[in-house]
């Protein structure tokens, strides 16, 4: 994949050995001296870049283990590690869960094409809703395959140890519990988020985090915190539908910014924007974003904070998906790099422990205040049985263990999915090969009408997620997002093959 990305070799997404070792070595331009050898686990990842290159190790190959590797070099598994998670960032490896690190396959098609920017038309108004209506209503038919659903199988949460919890937790409720997390939530549910915050080096003030009906009110409060009727908030192209939907709500204008199936979102274009329009706010996913599944690179985010502080910009990020990594460490969100307090960090429960108990919260910075009042004004509280339910199960340890099977199970059903759909569909179409999450984002061939296809399917038996949901100006009329989050569903598997026959 060339142009203004630097990419190029074989695999999409794969730095070059000569430009890997060029990224591990320090500028002698910036630091004004001569350039210092690399450190010994730059050298280390250099090498087995090189033999993935030439073949030496082959796609699907396990690396030597850190145990191996310390005995032959004699190097500290720290060094080991960290020549992992740099092959890993450059995208020559996979970490797989309680299994180490192979050499990613090479696939039988490439990954999708930089998005096309959207047109030059400048901030517009948004009127999707009635559309979604129509299309997503069919997701909630059990005999509907679902690959357009917006959930992962229901099979692989923990109900049962929920409902144990939230028994035990209720039970030791006493009354004056009940009011006094009316607003802000329950105080053993915020300690432990603001636990999971530091774990990831993001240290909260208490007054900023607000438990939230789900991940959407966290969303729609923080949006409403730093705008008024009118102003523009940028999203991203293609952009999730619900963000699409709080902007028509609150009468706000789009401004759509190109974003990279691997990369996130363009921030050439969006300092370009920053400069010629006078923008309120952006709403980003920069953690295995929604329809894509890009995983926005840790530099890259600590550049767009960096970006948008100097603007002076809030940035609402939403992050329901950021514990669905594959690898096997949890890349950080952008609130890690927030100095200024303008990162407004909105999560939920819902995809990753607890979908139905509808708990969210918003980490919003300098803005905690303000959404705290907003939400008083608007819906007061959430649900406390649901919230005592997911604290007692984060208090009894169960949480990281369920996640790595969670993960596990989804990464497994991804490789699955991009298997079929390499063998059945046809040549011109190009999924995404995300590094967590769920979702594929298939850009198919030009000639194919998405809308339709999701019309013939449905009557077939089968939901899907055309493009035209993901843009508010309903392009991307040839894309179609597919969930691929339903591991035990034996109908997926026959249901994609369908589709690639469809398409043919």
């Amino acid at each position: 994949m060339g142009g203004k990305n630097g990419r190029e070799g074989n695999m999409p997404g794969i730095v070059p050995t000569r430009h890997l070792i060029r990224k591990m070595q320090f500028s002698a331009k910036s630091t004004g001296s001569v350039a210092p050898a690399m450190h010994r686990y730059e050298q280390l990842a250099a090498e087995w870049a090189e033999g993935i290159e030439r073949g030496t190790l082959r796609p699907g190959e396990r690396l030597p283990s850190v145990r191996q590797t310390c005995q032959a070099r004699a190097v500290s598994p720290s060094t080991v590690f960290q020549a992992y998670a740099v092959l890993e960032e450059r995208g020559w490896v996979e970490a797989r869960p309680r299994s180490g690190y192979y050499v990613r396959a090479r696939p039988s098609r490439p990954g999708p094409p930089p998005i096309t920017p959207p047109p030059d038309t400048g901030p517009h108004p948004v009127a999707i809703s009635e559309l979604l209506v129509e299309l997503l209503g069919s997701t909630r038919d059990a005999e509907v395959v679902p690959l357009g659903s917006a959930f992962p199988a229901p099979e692989l949460f923990p109900f049962e140890a929920l409902a144990r919890c939230g028994a035990r937790a209720m039970r030791r409720l006493k009354p004056a519990h009940i009011t006094g997390a009316l607003t802000a939530g329950d105080e053993g549910l915020r300690e432990a988020l603001r636990h999971r915050y530091a774990v990831q080096g993001v240290a909260l003030h208490p007054e900023e985090l607000i438990i939230t009906h789900g991940a959407m009110e966290a969303l729609n409060l923080c949006l409403q915190a730093v705008t008024q009727p009118g102003d523009v908030v940028v999203v991203e192209s293609p952009a999730f539908y619900g963000a699409l939907q709080a902007l028509e709500r609150l009468h706000l204008r789009a401004l759509e910014v190109a974003t990279h199936p691997q990369d996130g979102v363009d921030l050439t274009a969006l300092e370009t924007l920053l400069q010629r329009e006078r923008v309120a706010a952006c709403w980003f996913m920069t953690r295995f974003q929604n329809p894509l599944g890009a995983l926005m690179p840790t530099e890259r985010k600590q550049a767009l904070v960096t970006l948008l502080a100097r603007h002076g910009i809030p940035l609402i990020e939403d992050d329901v998906y950021g514990e669905l990594y594959a690898s096997a460490e949890r890349p950080p969100p952008a609130k890690a790099f927030d100095g200024a307090g303008l990162v407004l960090h909105c999560s939920s429960f819902s995809k990753c422990l607890a979908p139905g108990y509808r708990v969210g919260w918003a980490a919003a910075g300098r803005f905690g205040a303000t959404v705290a009042r907003l939400k008083m004004m608007s819906s007061l509280s959430t649900s406390l049985p649901a919230q005592r339910a997911i604290a007692d199960y984060l208090q009894q340890g169960g949480y990281d263990r369920h996640l790595r099977h969670l993960r596990h199970a989804l990464a497994e059903s991804q490789r699955r999915a991009l298997a079929v759909i390499d063998e059945s569909f046809p040549p011109g179409t190009h999924p995404t090969r995300p590094q967590g999450g769920y979702f594929l984002w298939l850009e198919l061939p030009p000639q194919v009408n998405a809308l339709a296809l999701h019309q013939r399917a449905l009557r077939h038996g089968i939901s899907v997620a055309p493009g035209v949901l993901f843009s508010a100006d309903a392009r991307f009329t040839h894309h179609l997002r597919l969930n691929v989050g339903h591991p035990g569903d034996a109908r997926l598997e026959p249901a994609l093959r369908w589709l690639g026959a469809e398409v043919a």
